[in-house]
């Protein structure tokens, strides 16, 4: 799929639920969040159909997101189910590592190509201020875990506050280069005043170069991240939603007063 300003459009990011077992203080306010109902999150069928629908359209690489998709139950039956879709040729999942030690070796079974994991400090009692409350070991077991199991390659995503000099993105940086990691560097974005860059060591950000369309749990299809336009499947179908998306893509991403990266899946 070509948009109308002649970019490729072939990457679909998929979040399939709000939920998430950490609560990082630049994600998710201190207060909590109003979750969606669950009967308004799409089913693994329902996701399934899309990914079917979106091949047949040109798309090819798919990322799960979240919130946190290892809390979405029976996780691995959906990510059998998408790379059983013929013409799936990327398909990967962005996590904060919590429960990837046990589930690494179940997802790559079932056909999952790689992970992109968070990580944005060493430092165990920076993590659990900033996660409010998580284990950064667990996290480093699930890194483990995804490297074991032939989730390559693996990718560590560390947002930064100012810079990729900060102490904590050094000590990530190092971390990776000993541990044969990818890191990308995220600066913290602001959807409210549309404030984003380009990711260090990776092209998000980028709004030239841009590919993707983005559907949340509850399955509405965005144009961008930055955007506030919907599309939803289960009222438009897969198709017409996904192509109002692709026609509705602007150049370049303004703001989101409408959703949350905790909703969108960042």
């Amino acid at each position: 799929m070509y948009d109308r300003y002649k970019r490729h459009i072939h990457y679909l990011r998929i979040s399939v639920t709000d939920r998430c077992n950490l609560r990082c203080t630049y994600c998710m306010p201190e207060e909590g969040i109003q979750l969606m109902n669950h009967q308004d999150i799409l089913s693994f069928e329902e996701i399934s159909d899309v990914v079917r629908v979106a091949v047949s359209l040109g798309v090819d690489k798919f990322r799960i997101t979240g919130g946190e998709p290892l809390v979405r139950k029976d996780i691995v039956t959906l990510i059998a189910q998408i790379s059983a879709v013929k013409g799936v040729k990327d398909l990967s999942m962005t996590t904060n590592g919590i429960l990837l030690e046990e589930l690494a070796q179940p997802l790559k079974d079932a056909g999952l190509h790689r992970v992109n994991i968070s990580l944005d400090t060493l430092n165990p009692d920076k993590f659990k201020k900033t996660t409010r409350g998580g284990d950064l070991n667990m996290v480093l077991r699930g890194i483990e875990a995804a490297q074991f199991a032939g989730l390559d390659p693996v990718k560590i995503n560390c947002v930064v506050m100012e810079s990729s000099l900060e102490e904590d993105a050094l000590a990530v940086k190092e971390f990776g280069r000993k541990n044969n990691l990818q890191v990308r560097f995220i600066h913290q974005m602001n959807l409210e005043t549309g404030e984003f860059s380009i990711v260090e060591g990776g092209n998000g950000g980028n709004c030239h170069q841009c590919n993707r369309l983005r559907m949340t749990a509850n399955g509405m299809v965005m144009p961008c991240l930055f955007d506030e336009q919907r599309f939803s499947v289960r009222e438009l179908g897969a198709e017409r939603a996904l192509l109002s998306a692709l026609d509705c893509k602007p150049l370049n991403g303004c703001l989101n007063r409408k959703g949350s990266f905790y909703n969108i899946g960042g």
